[in-house]
C-alpha cells in the first residue's frame, strides 16, 4: 500500500540520489523542485526514472510539468 508518507521518503531518497547537497527536508513542498534544487532537466529525469524503479509507477513525458513540486509529485504517485 502507498502512503504519502511512504512517497515522501521515495522522493526524498531519489533527490538525495542525485543532489546529495541539497538540503531536502527544508524545500518548499508546493514550489518547483527543479528551481529549489537547480535541477536540470537530465537530474529531473533521473529522479523520476528512479522513483519508476523503486515505486513502479511510470510518469510519461507528458506529464513531467504535472510534478513538478514534491506535494504534486506525491498526489500524482499516489493516484496511480
Amino acid at each position: 500500500m502507498k502512503t504519502a508518507e511512504a512517497l515522501h521518503q521515495a522522493v526524498a531518497s531519489a533527490l538525495r540520489g542525485i543532489a546529495p547537497e541539497a538540503d531536502i527536508d527544508s524545500i518548499d513542498p508546493a514550489a518547483s523542485l527543479r528551481e529549489q534544487l537547480d535541477l536540470d532537466s537530465f537530474d529531473f529525469l533521473n529522479v523520476l526514472i528512479t522513483l519508476q524503479e523503486t515505486v513502479g509507477v511510470d510518469i510519461p513525458e507528458a506529464d513531467y510539468g504535472r510534478v513538478d513540486s514534491l506535494n504534486a509529485l506525491v498526489a500524482y504517485l499516489m493516484a496511480a
